[in-house]
């Protein structure tokens, strides 16, 4: 049965009216929900760490800016909108002792509660308000009239309005002009990390990889093996995104239909479906998360270590000069260590 799409009508955004809404973090996602919340008269305060270089950034856009403490304190409704491996040091020493009983905690990603780095005392809710769009998307969206489709989950319902308060948020960002679903934090979390290790970003980059590389290899030029395995990655990608997978097969031509149907089950076959079940029995037991906090308590060392590798690929050379050749391209060279960069 096909889940419930909560719209307008189904989210009363009046229940934030007298209320004040704190969002912890102005990084991508943080700065459109209190951008879009404000901009639906919802009063907005912006809790960031002592020292933070977004502080001068968020009173520019007409915020009052507080320690993270000190936000909570002020606040009803609380939006966590920092890094999963940050989130438990903030949650103890600035969010968890400023709580009391009726406020409402809100989170975009559920990680840091379903697998326990964050222990939510009992008398406030816990809920989820998760755009399916980057947050410059989620801006831009609501600055057109229109939303970016989001995700509700409810963790603990202290008072029984989390779910409207949830709704209400995503009323506030623009979520419900496009449609929102229910979930849990389970679902969300877990199907979340599986899309982003097996598909998005580790599938689709080792794929990538792989076949620039078997090229290059078999003494193609490497320009040659960019422009089919990485370039024309989007025009495919698009051709999904817009009218699914029998879309795009419907786009191009009967010689690249009969290789897909064909070709594309010997490279993604039984073996690698198999592979797929343990990296999510291992998002599921939390064993991924368990080496994922060690390795960000460690330091990071292996991480920057396989992200550098990844930077001095020949695949990224070719790229960054043939890139150069299209103007129509935009140019998103991002400096300095991937290591820093956060995606969320």
């Amino acid at each position: 049965m096909p889940a419930k799409v909560y719209t307008d009508k189904d989210a009363d955004l009046s229940i934030l009216k007298g209320k004040t809404l704190a969002v912890i973090g102005f990084g991508s996602q943080g700065h459109a929900h209190a951008m879009n919340l404000k901009d639906s008269g919802c009063k907005v305060i912006v809790g960031l760490y002592k020292g933070s270089k977004s502080v001068d950034s968020a009173k520019k856009k007409g915020f009052q800016v507080y320690e993270t403490a000190e936000a909570v304190k002020r606040a009803d409704v609380i939006l966590i909108a920092l890094p999963d491996m940050k989130q438990p040091d903030v949650f103890a020493k600035d969010i968890a002792p400023n709580l009391t009983k009726g406020k409402t905690i809100l989170f975009i990603h559920g990680l840091a509660v379903h697998y326990g780095l964050i222990k939510p005392p009992a008398g406030v809710n816990i809920a989820m308000v998760a755009p399916k769009g980057p947050g410059h998307i989620v801006r831009a969206q609501y600055v057109e009239g229109k939303g970016v489709p989001a995700l509700i989950a409810v963790a603990q319902d202290a008072d029984k309005q989390a779910k409207k308060i949830a709704l209400a948020w995503a009323n506030g960002i623009g979520g419900t002009r496009a449609g929102v679903i229910q979930t849990t934090f389970k679902e969300e979390t877990e199907t979340d990390l599986f899309g982003e290790q097996a598909v998005l970003c580790g599938g689709a980059s080792a794929l990538v990889q792989a076949g620039f590389e078997t090229l290059v290899e078999a003494g193609y030029q490497p320009e040659m093996a960019y422009f089919e395995c990485l370039h024309e990655l989007k025009l495919i990608v698009d051709l999904m995104v817009e009218s699914g997978i029998s879309g795009m097969r419907f786009s191009i031509s009967e010689t690249a239909k009969y290789g897909d149907i064909t070709r594309g089950p010997r490279v993604i076959n039984a073996k690698t479906k198999a592979e797929m079940k343990k990296i999510l029995k291992e998002i599921q037991t939390g064993k991924f998360t368990k080496e994922w906090v060690a390795e960000y308590k460690g330091g990071l060392k292996n991480y920057k270590k396989l992200l550098a590798a990844g930077e001095k690929h020949l695949i990224e050379k070719t790229g960054q000069r043939l890139r150069s050749l299209m103007p129509w391209v935009p140019k998103k060279n991002i400096k300095g260590s991937q290591a820093d960069y956060t995606a969320k």
